[in-house]
């Protein structure tokens, strides 16, 4: 019972992006003779992704690896009316897990002198936030204790913002928005996780190069990592090459449910927050590139997995993930969720397991833990 109770929390955590406190130093992934990892567990694997499309979700795509083995899978459909198979090789809204790739892209910049990871964003970014704040690391916004509230959005309910889903608002606007409201507390007292704080490192890095936040990230970390799959849409709302729709479940006013299409989208504001299209083995090349040392040099390779101590509850690092541990055993994890597509990546330190997943949540904004998601996370943490 406690380790079914330990792995739910931590399908919540990838879900949710909620979890515990500190972190282990890097180590190298170890020798196929030491892994303690069993292989993934292909039965439980596949009884997870039986059933679909389901009220929860309409696809989903699997990737499983480490020492032990691996495992690859899809169930469901491309979309609700043909009802053909779901593409296993399709691209989706990655969400949140486009933080992965900006705070790898800010420590690369940190590497090579052009980034001072404690000198204040006010320095970088001048007139962005009012005299209201008090100075602001670099580190303080990758690991979420910046005390920047969120900046304003194209509304506050799925059905305010699924009006505005073509319309664009600049990431410019999002973060003058914050810099302009009242700060949530001082700097580095209190962790809060917000998008917002990548919003700022976005520009952050826009102003150290000179070069747009998408071509720089796609030249530090992509290219690196061999994403060849992966890119940012900008204010362009399709997914281009193969995809599965992504659809969200409204209830009509006669009490009836009615499952909207929501695959084009414009997410400019979400930017280096949340506005990455990407596939499960892109995610899985960039976690596994990350950990063995191939995208951040090892002088901030630290940085990677350095969650702050000093913060009772904190368990995101400024490597963009967040630490949890289940059973003794330590994973970092980064969740997305855009409507109509939840995603994540986990991986143990060492890499002896490595999880990517795509699932179409036809509530992917849900406060809840999706089932399909759960059922995922159980089976391949076994």
């Amino acid at each position: 019972m406690r380790t079914r109770t330990s792995v739910v929390t931590l399908s919540l955590a990838l879900a949710l992006a909620a979890g515990p406190l500190a972190a282990p130093a890097f180590a190298a992934a170890p020798a196929a003779s030491e892994c303690t990892m069993n292989a993934p567990d292909a039965k439980a694997l596949s009884a997870a992704l039986t059933g679909l499309p389901n009220a929860d979700a309409t696809a989903a795509l699997v990737r499983v690896g480490g020492c032990g083995g691996s495992w690859r899978g899809s169930a469901g459909v491309h979309d609700l009316p043909s009802g053909r198979a779901a593409d296993p090789d399709a691209r989706f809204r990655a969400g949140s897990t486009t933080k992965v790739v900006t705070a790898a892209a800010v420590l690369r910049l940190a590497a090579e002198g052009r980034i001072d990871l404690d000198r204040p964003v006010q320095r970088y970014l001048p007139g962005l936030l009012g005299k209201q704040f008090r100075p602001i690391t670099v580190r303080q916004l990758l690991d979420h204790t910046s005390g920047i509230p969120a900046g304003d959005g194209l509304g506050d309910t799925f059905e305010e913002l699924y009006a505005h889903r073509f319309d664009t608002l600049s990431p410019q606007r999002v973060a003058a928005s914050a810099g302009a409201k009242k700060p949530e507390f001082c700097p580095g007292k209190q962790q809060h996780y917000l998008n917002i704080n990548y919003t700022f490192l976005g520009l952050l890095i826009e102003k150290v190069t000179g070069r747009p936040y998408a071509s720089e990230v796609s030249r530090l970390v992509l290219a690196p990592a061999g994403m060849r799959d992966t890119y940012f849409p900008g204010t362009d709302p399709r997914i281009r090459g193969p995809h599965n729709l992504g659809y969200q479940k409204v209830r009509r006013a006669d009490g009836t449910t009615e499952f909207l299409d929501v695959t084009e989208w414009n997410q400019a504001d979400r930017f280096a927050a949340g506005d990455m299209i990407s596939t499960t083995a892109d995610l899985e090349r960039l976690i596994t590139a990350l950990f063995q040392g191939r995208i951040v040099p090892e002088s901030q390779m630290k940085e990677v997995f350095a969650v702050p101590t000093a913060i009772t509850g904190a368990s995101y690092s400024a490597g963009g993930l967040q630490r949890f541990e289940s059973e003794g055993t330590v994973y970092w994890v980064k969740s997305g969720g855009r409507y109509g597509y939840n995603s994540a990546i986990a991986a143990t330190e060492d890499l002896s397991r490595t999880v990517a997943y795509s699932v179409n949540s036809t509530d992917a904004k849900s406060t809840d833990a999706n089932p399909v998601v759960t059922g995922i996370i159980m089976a391949a943490v076994k």
